[in-house]
């Protein structure tokens, strides 16, 4: 399926450094070549979070080539669904040209844990459970939709 033809999910968080990615990431596991998952941030931090690369990876997923990026790069395209993962985005978020579909699904923010570095791993594999969770059962739900099987 070409990528024009593939519905466009964005994932938007403020940073897009930590819980974006981290759903983008499990959202294209899950939906294979079904989707075209980006996701981008409010306010960018221009990379993406080491710990959010590393968690990933422990459950097969690699997003160490994903980049960050500022949500209007995808105002003059089609987005067919917007999911905020963040309570800033949601807030920050503009209507996308052919938006059908908006979501929002906060999570916490990993990043912003202090404590021991044991501490905070834990946090981002809670955050990483948690959004594995939720996109696979969206992504499972938005196959079928889409292939037109019952949910």
């Amino acid at each position: 399926m070409e990528e024009e033809a593939k519905p466009l999910i964005l994932i938007l968080c403020t940073g897009n450094s930590c819980r974006s990615h981290m759903a983008e990431g499990v959202l294209r596991e899950v939906a294979g070549d079904v989707l075209n998952v980006q996701s981008a941030g409010s306010a960018p931090t221009g990379s993406v979070h080491p710990l959010a690369i590393l968690t990933l990876g422990e459950i097969g997923i690699d997003i160490s080539s994903h980049t960050s990026k500022h949500m209007n790069e995808f105002l003059s395209g089609k987005v067919e669904t917007v999911i905020t993962v963040c309570d800033n985005a949601d807030q920050a978020c503009p209507s996308f040209p052919g938006q059908s579909y908006r979501h929002h699904w906060p999570f916490p923010d990993p990043a912003k844990v202090k404590g021991t570095e044991l501490e905070i791993r834990n946090a981002f594999e809670q955050v990483r459970d948690d959004i594995r969770r939720v996109f696979t059962d969206y992504g499972l739900s938005r196959i079928k939709s889409i292939q037109g099987l019952p949910s």
